[in-house]
């Protein structure tokens, strides 16, 4: 995948951990944050752990405007703020994908339920705040940034949903990129919803189990886990 990749919000455990991942991987990495100094930190210390990692850090809106591949991993509190003050920046045509899930822990409530929300999920109201002709794509709620940020394989499969095939096609292969994850189409951006409740569900398991689980969806088809089209 020749395209940058800009994750914003890049210097927080998961957005640092997917940077991480797709560092190793040979992708061309652009850490976004609300401090360009955070940011180029958190590339420095990816370049000690990824030899020869292509990535820079910069501030989101400049990161958003380098790259029409956009990685959104951000708290749900600041979602509809940062989406609302980087729609100037955003290029046309570009892939959103959001990982954001809204849980009550955002709002002083438990870690382990999900908030509601008017449009149905997260990256619904992304959907709906993205300029017009941004495709959004819904990716990567399930893995937890406890495993991104380990070494070795990542034990998870990653659900993409979307209402662009197309996007989900191009976030299907990026998803490939991290070792030991399979991808799967999840079907609509609608289905999001559901994403994010399974996060929720995790959260409990791993707070019981103390420990950092992921989900596997099993008896599909080989076809099912490949990204290929």
């Amino acid at each position: 995948m020749s395209r940058p990749i800009a994750v914003l919000g890049g210097t927080g455990p998961e957005g640092f951990g997917l940077a991480l991942r797709w560092a190793q991987a040979g992708e061309t990495v652009i850490i976004g944050s609300r401090d360009a100094k955070r940011a180029q930190e958190a590339a420095e210390r990816i370049k000690q752990r990824a030899e020869n990692a292509k990535i820079l850090g910069a501030e989101n809106a400049a990161a958003c405007a380098a790259s029409d591949l956009l990685v959104l991993t951000i708290p749900f509190e600041g979602h509809n703020a940062l989406l609302k003050n980087l729609k100037p920046a955003v290029r046309p045509g570009s892939i959103l994908i959001d990982t954001t899930v809204p849980l009550a822990a955002s709002v002083g409530g438990r870690a382990s339920r999900t908030l509601g929300i008017w449009q149905g999920s997260a990256a619904q109201e992304a959907a709906e705040l993205a300029p017009k002709g941004v495709s959004v794509v819904a990716a990567f709620q399930n893995v937890g940034s406890e495993m991104l940020n380990a070494e070795g394989p990542v034990d998870c499969d990653v659900i993409v949903c979307s209402d662009d095939p197309e996007a989900a096609q191009v976030v299907r292969t990026l998803a490939a990129k991290i070792p030991g994850v399979r991808s799967l189409d999840g079907g609509k951006l609608e289905n999001a919803r559901i994403l994010e409740q399974i996060t929720a569900l995790l959260i409990g398991l791993n707070i019981r189990n103390k420990a950092h689980s992921g989900i596997r969806i099993t008896g599909l088809p080989n076809a099912a886990y490949t990204s290929s089209p």
